[in-house]
């Protein structure tokens, strides 16, 4: 007589899954451990600064409230601009750069790459993509499905295709890229401007203590910490917004700078490079009130780039930005509309009547 054993019992479908988001939960929360860092580096060199420097030790007002001003000033732009770029949401692609329903049909029943790749390429003749992978193919993202569009990379952390990526940040926890890259450049500037004015303004005290000029109080042991703490984030802050700086000036994503985007023709490090003006401008905006504060002023819509090999008309620009809420006059523009019915003219020999080729498409931004 045959004996069978009982079935095995299967988990229910929501245990399986449990071990994942327990996992996904623990990693977005140790995300934020970075952050908490430099919080409380920041929260302990206000109290050494304010209370231990400025009230125990600074013996004479006028100096006092010189030193706090001062401070003040440069600590409210730091840590504005610093919140500024952890909370701006990532900006991403948007649908218009999906495929339509029928062409995805195909593309997901076909197997062959290079019949794939012909469906993405009729596709992204309809927008404004001229960049491509280093083999020549279209840039699509099989986890977002989306054709990339140009300068946009895929961020694994944050899990979506970012506009303009030039990294993600352990720092502020959060993808660097069109939406707040403004403001992860003026953090770099104001935390090192934030370190040089403490550094500045201890210095003086920091050696009457080493030379034993002032008695030993509780307040040395903050003061000495302060100058050191402070010197050694100056170094490593300006360094890095120094290096910044030099790919604004370039008009170069980190991710471009180490790998310099493909067109349709070559590959290219300058491509995107109008001039230092112009490449500025870009990032900071054409208004230069705007400039110094951790408000949204960069220009363009982040899904497609002026560039050496794609011609704008002047004209067609200034009426585009119009219809989509930014005039040439008050260069004011809400990042979230993304319009875009610019004809741009390749050199790089798309088909068409006359040479060139004409790319229009309006895009909306998701909620």
């Amino acid at each position: 007589m045959a004996v069978t054993s009982p079935p095995a019992k299967v988990p229910p479908h929501g245990l399986k899954m449990a071990p994942y988001h327990v996992l996904r939960c623990c990693q977005r929360a140790l995300n934020w451990v970075p952050v908490l860092f430099i919080n409380l580096v920041v929260g302990w060199s206000y109290y050494a600064y304010v209370v231990e420097l400025c009230v125990y030790t600074i013996p004479n007002n006028p100096e006092r409230i010189s030193y706090l001003v001062l401070f003040h000033i440069f600590l409210t732009m730091f840590i504005w601009s610093y919140w500024k770029t952890i909370w701006s949401r990532p900006a991403g692609a948007s649908k218009a750069f999906s495929l339509p329903r029928a062409e995805k049909e195909l593309f997901e029943r076909e197997e062959r790459a290079e019949t794939q790749q012909e469906i993405l390429k009729k596709v992204a003749r309809n927008l404004p993509v001229y960049t491509r992978t280093a083999g020549g193919a279209v840039r699509y993202c099989d986890h977002c499905q989306i054709i990339k569009p140009d300068r946009c990379h895929h961020c694994s952390t944050c899990e979506m295709c970012v506009l303009k990526m030039d990294h993600h940040c352990p720092w502020v926890n959060n993808c660097v890229g069109f939406s707040n890259y403004k403001y992860f450049v003026l953090f770099l500037a104001y935390a090192s401007l934030y370190c040089a004015v403490i550094c500045a303004t201890v210095i003086k005290y920091f050696i009457k203590f080493w030379t034993k000029q002032l008695p030993d109080t509780h307040a040395k042991f903050h003061i000495l910490f302060l100058f050191f703490v402070a010197a050694l984030f100056f170094i490593s802050i300006l360094s890095l917004f120094s290096y910044h700086l030099w790919l604004v000036g370039k008009n170069r994503t980190t991710i471009e700078a180490f790998r310099a985007p493909v067109f349709t023709n070559s590959q290219d490090k300058n491509g995107f490079s109008l001039g230092f003006s112009r490449n500025a401008a870009e990032v900071f905006g054409d208004q230069a009130k705007y400039w110094m504060f951790p408000v949204f002023s960069s220009l363009g819509d982040g899904h497609s780039f002026v560039t050496r090999l794609v011609h704008i008309d002047p004209e067609q620009a200034n009426s585009v930005l119009q219809q989509n809420g930014k005039s040439p006059a008050d260069g004011k523009a809400d990042p979230c509309v993304l319009g875009n019915n610019i004809e741009h003219t390749a050199d790089n020999g798309k088909e068409k009547n006359d040479g060139g080729q004409i790319a229009s498409v309006t895009m909306e931004c998701e909620p």
